[in-house]
Order: C-alpha cells, then structure tokens, then sequence
C-alpha cells in the first residue's frame, strides 16, 4: 500500500526531503528516509518491557503492540507480527550479498528494517525494527 492509498488515514504527511529533514533528527532522517541502520544494542527500545503500541517516527501510525515483542538476541527490538498486516509493507533489499526482506511503513514509505524467516510461532516471522524509526504509545493505566 503506498502513501498515496493511504492520504485517508491522516493528516497529511510532509513529502518532500527538506520537510522530512525538518520533522526528524538527524539519526531518525538516516535511518527513515536514507535506509540507514542503528548499531546493534543501542537503540532505545531494542530491551524495552513496557506494554504499548509502536507506532511509525514520521507518522505516527500504529506499527507493532508490545504483546508481540520478543527478545531474539539481534540487539534490535522484534516482533511476530505487525497490528495490521496491511500497515508495514515489504520490498527485496539486495544491498548485501544475501537479498533480504525489508520493511517500511505502508503509509510513508519510511525504512523499519527487515523481516526474517527464524520467528518464534504462531507466525514463524522475525520483524526486525530499528528503534529510532519507532516511537511507543505507552499503554494507560
């Protein structure tokens, strides 16, 4: 789904590289919008316990709910599965030498991460998010 199927879903999103440059930090723009990773262990949420919903840095739409987080040993905080299938889209990342899975939010386009094969079940599936490209909607009391 691209950010022009999903204009319905929000406010507008800034669209051009000098509003995005605008809206985030230096570190969010580089791994957002320029594919870029943050190091292994150092993001503020690859160890975090709390119960929310991580939603998208750039827009705020609701990505992953702590109840599908999990400690896998990557230093990146992962997930089972998305809230909605149809809010974290897919692409082939061929930057490396194996090709991946990456994966961006379906309403911006920014950059998460990737999805692997080697999940725990039910969905079998590894959603490996860079911290910075998230931001947690704590639960309410």
């Amino acid at each position: 789904m691209t950010a022009e199927e999903n204009k319905d879903r929000g406010e507008p999103l800034p669209q051009t590289d000098e509003q995005w440059r605008e809206t985030l930090t230096p570190q969010q723009y580089r791994v957002t919008r320029q594919h870029g990773t943050e190091r292994a262990f150092t993001g503020e949420y690859w160890n975090c316990k709390e119960k929310g919903v991580y939603t998208c840095v750039c827009c705020g739409e609701p990505l992953f709910d702590s109840g599908t987080k999990y400690d896998s040993g990557s230093g990146w905080p992962s997930f089972w599965q998305p809230v909605d299938e149809k809010c974290v889209a897919t692409q082939e990342d061929r930057q490396l030498l194996m090709p991946r899975t990456e994966i961006h939010c379906a309403r911006c386009g920014s950059h998460l991460g990737h999805v692997f094969p080697d999940g725990p079940k039910p969905t079998g599936l590894r959603y490996c998010v860079n911290s910075v490209s998230l931001k947690l909607v704590p639960d309410k009391p």
